[in-house]
């Protein structure tokens, strides 16, 4: 856990940006509560992937035309866990559903990054790196915990069967890749206050690295 230059990324934002990505059930909304409790802006495509598919909008009216009124709800929203089992049957449906979200998501992601404001933003992005979308942020920071722990948080916190569990662990990019693109890992294997303590002190090094990119932007403005 380490906020040194490293492979910081050259973005021209207007906002210093940190991608907050981990494997699933990491626990990546615990983390990005931690950063907004800090007064970080935090923009969450999961929040946004949910408001892209409500009710009335043209996402969803794509997702039922794909995969039929099945992934309804009987109030017309959508079946969130029921449009999973039959995206993630195969790599191809998975592709199609991605197809339909994920330019809607990034577009409202960039319409709200440009609203924020904040020291810097943390852009929470799980498919941050199957995705290839680093190149969205300044700074790549990966929550990681074991795949027991996984395992374990899913079927608990989802009520997931063994088998939907390792099919979701098997959609995502494998652990390793995740960490190699990591400019920050958080090991988030042990208690809520150990987790607390090294948030406020990534959080101290982002303050450090968005203050110097915002002095070396305005420099060269200044040339």
């Amino acid at each position: 856990m380490s906020t040194t230059p490293g492979n910081v990324h050259n973005k021209n934002w207007n906002f210093y940006r940190v991608g907050l990505t981990g494997g699933i059930a990491s626990g990546k909304s615990t983390v990005a509560n931690l950063f907004a409790a800090l007064g970080v802006p935090v923009i969450d495509s999961d929040v946004i992937a949910r408001e892209v598919v409500a009710p009335g909008t043209d996402g969803l009216k794509a997702v039922v035309a794909e995969f039929g009124a099945d992934v309804l709800q009987p109030d017309g929203s959508l079946d969130r866990r029921q449009l999973r089992t039959v995206a993630f049957a195969s790599d191809a449906r998975r592709h199609r559903l991605e197809a339909i979200l994920h330019p809607r998501i990034g577009a409202a992601m960039e319409a709200q990054c440009r609203e924020a404001g904040g020291p810097y933003q943390l852009l929470v992005i799980p498919l941050l790196v199957e995705a290839g979308l680093v190149d969205r942020v300044n700074r790549v920071l990966v929550v990681d915990c074991s795949e027991d722990i996984q395992r374990q948080r899913l079927m608990v916190r989802d009520g997931e069967t063994a088998a939907g569990v390792e099919r979701l662990l098997a959609a995502q990019v494998n652990r390793q890749s995740r960490l190699m693109k990591a400019d920050d890992v958080l090991v988030n294997n042990g208690s809520l206050h150990e987790l607390k303590q090294s948030v406020a002190s990534l959080h101290t090094g982002y303050l450090r690295l968005a203050s110097s990119a915002s002095g070396n932007n305005l420099n060269m403005a200044n040339h």
